[in-house]
């Protein structure tokens, strides 16, 4: 098992990650990080950029676990707008070559003007489904060619709604290269929430070795007549951290698994929780700083 960190300090841009923030991260007991460089266009940025962070994060003994696929709507009915999709995860790919990255990290992208993590009524068209699974085989060549996992995250309000979706696209993209990322918290539902290790066990089974990485949040539901389930850091909520840890290390013990939704200030604790998780499991951790 291995423990890595995104969001709280990390910086937008790769040029600003300096030796402070990573001594920081390794300080929190994380061995790597996923990075959303938002301000860093696929496009624009430089080799000369993404080396100087790729030879610091070495020097620092860190793990890229993963970096921003930068949420196109890689699922569009829009021909020309899948088609721009396609050219900015390539891309992007390249991008974590450079990077020395493990993996990038994708949603498939939504209907909604509002956002790529937006409900509309139209993310579970049929056609929809077509056009990722379309995306996905366009970007699986470059994947394969750089190295580069294209870590595919679903949520129950995109066209990825759940694990039995996500492993018809899989199985049809038919890519080593082309994986889940799992993040359980995105598919539990007000019938699951209350039994999480049974829908988190039944993830795994769905899915198997399409998993290649993880993402850690919690979730809980509000005590009130109106559904609420908001995610939150990992320890804080119902989720069975313990059977999602367990089966994650059982399909390969050097998988990532990063924490998603912890402030900088919880995450002391939740890297507490995690680590003393896997410790009473019988779990080593690679990699401890």
């Amino acid at each position: 098992m291995r423990f890595g960190m995104c969001g709280a300090f990390l910086p937008g841009n790769m040029d600003n990650f300096t030796p402070e923030i990573a001594e920081r991260v390794k300080s929190l007991g994380f061995s790597g990080v996923f990075t959303r460089f938002s301000q860093n266009d696929p496009f624009d940025t430089s080799p000369a950029q993404c080396h100087r962070l790729r030879d610091l994060l070495a020097d620092q003994g860190l793990h890229l676990y993963q970096v921003t696929g930068y949420w196109q709507p890689l699922m569009s009915p829009d021909e020309s707008l899948r088609r721009e999709a396609v050219r900015t995860l390539q891309a992007a790919v390249r991008i974590a070559h450079q990077l020395g990255a493990r993996g990038i990290d994708t949603g498939p992208g939504s209907m909604s003007p509002d956002g790529p993590w937006m409900p509309h009524g139209d993310n579970w068209n049929p056609e929809v489904k077509d056009q990722l699974i379309k995306s996905l085989r366009e970007c699986a060549q470059t994947a394969e060619d750089h190295g580069i996992y294209i870590s595919l995250e679903g949520h129950q309000v995109v066209v990825l709604d759940n694990a039995e979706t996500t492993r018809e696209v899989l199985d049809a993209v038919d890519s080593h290269w082309v994986r889940s990322d799992l993040d359980p918290a995105n598919w539990i539902t007000l019938k699951t929430v209350f039994d999480t290790g049974t829908a988190i066990d039944e993830m795994f089974d769905t899915l198997g070795d399409h998993i290649v990485s993880g993402h850690a949040k919690d979730i809980s539901i509000n005590p009130s007549h109106i559904i609420h389930m908001p995610t939150n850091a990992p320890g804080t909520g119902q989720l069975d951290f313990a059977t999602y840890i367990r089966r994650l290390e059982a399909l390969d013990p050097t998988y990532p698994l990063i924490v998603e939704g912890a402030s900088a200030e919880q995450l002391p604790a939740t890297s507490q929780f995690l680590h003393q998780t896997a410790a009473d499991l019988g779990i080593a951790v690679l990699d401890k700083p």
